[in-house]
């Protein structure tokens, strides 16, 4: 079986119907939540996504305790949901980020005169684990390439084979994250310095650099790639840089799945998803040489302190191999 048939096939994202949909006070409640992190706070499209899949997990349950309107939702009923999420072993991260989307909309409900007292103000904020990122060798990345240029060579016109090269050459080369990606257009690449346009977190814009193998990539899915799928609804039409079969913007999940059958092809690792092109990226930045600031800057990130794990892993790795190779070690 090659790559192209081990790609698993396209889906959407969706998020389920809730019976809390039924009560109107909430629905309203939660639309305009939605429109306050959007609009005021310009929280990204997948913030929201998440926050608004939290809090509807929430009110479900707040309405099988007997529970259905905002004002006699109380502190125990919050703990009550985080430790239920807790016991079936959900991550801290996923903790946290729960627990956020409480206390973001209880201190909102508040602020609006929704509510009187703001149930969540004595929430803790639950703890995430310092983990260092999992990160690619660089002969892992250059095996992850070389699979899909044989795979070009058996089918050279094959969309998705195309798109997934151009992909994975672009996240590696400029560190970007996958919903940046996806919200690339033809006229965010810029041809002659090798840049990248993009619109990060924050609705915050900044240009990245990124280097000729990934150009190269690029020319081969827009000229031969790219067509094959925009061509039912007419060149020119849209403006999305990666496209999906059915001539619409690529959906980020996806590319992921796609990213994660590549992935697979590595023996004796467990890599999955978008991230890791990022994180290694970053890595081998730093233990090329880079200055800590520059790669803040190509990453988008807001604070120093995120960027700096990375010098974490570079001296993590740093000291495997003195281990390994010094004789008094």
């Amino acid at each position: 079986m090659n790559l192209a048939d081990r790609l698993p096939p396209p889906t959407t994202l969706k998020i389920g119907a809730s019976a809390v949909e039924e009560d109107r006070e909430l629905v309203r409640a939660l639309e305009s939540f939605e429109r306050y992190l959007t609009y005021e706070l310009h929280r990204s499209e997948a913030t929201v996504r998440a926050y608004r899949s939290d809090l509807l997990d929430f009110f479900a349950f707040a309405r099988r305790q007997g529970c259905s309107h905002l004002s006699h939702m109380d502190l125990d009923l919050l703990r009550s949901w985080l430790a239920g999420h807790y016991r079936r072993g959900a991550a801290s991260s996923s903790m946290a980020r729960r627990t956020s989307s409480l206390r973001s909309f209880f201190r909102w409900a508040q602020e609006e005169e929704i509510l009187t007292i703001d149930p969540s103000a004595r929430l803790a904020t639950a703890k995430v684990d310092k983990r260092l990122p999992k990160v690619l060798k660089q002969e892992q990345i250059q095996s992850l390439l070389e699979t899909l240029h044989r795979a070009l060579q058996e089918q050279p016109r094959q969309p998705r084979l195309l798109r997934l090269l151009a992909v994975t050459e672009l996240l590696y080369a400029s560190g970007i994250r996958i919903s940046e990606l996806t919200g690339l257009n033809l006229e965010s690449v810029d041809r002659q310095r090798l840049t990248l346009r993009v619109l990060g977190k924050g609705s915050k814009e900044r240009v990245v650099p990124f280097g000729q193998p990934a150009m190269e990539a690029l020319n081969s899915w827009v000229s031969l790639g790219r067509p094959q799928w925009l061509a039912p609804q007419g060149q020119g039409v849209q403006p999305a840089l990666f496209i999906g079969p059915q001539g619409r913007r690529a959906n980020p999940r996806q590319i992921r799945q796609d990213l994660s059958s590549l992935l697979a092809t590595l023996e004796g690792t467990d890599f999955s998803g978008a991230h890791i092109f990022r994180h290694s990226t970053a890595t081998h930045l730093v233990d090329g040489g880079a200055d800590i600031r520059s790669v803040q800057e190509l990453l988008g990130h807001s604070s120093l302190a995120t960027t700096q794990v990375y010098t974490h892993v570079s001296l993590d790795r740093l000291a495997a191999s003195y281990r390994q190779a010094h004789p008094r070690a």
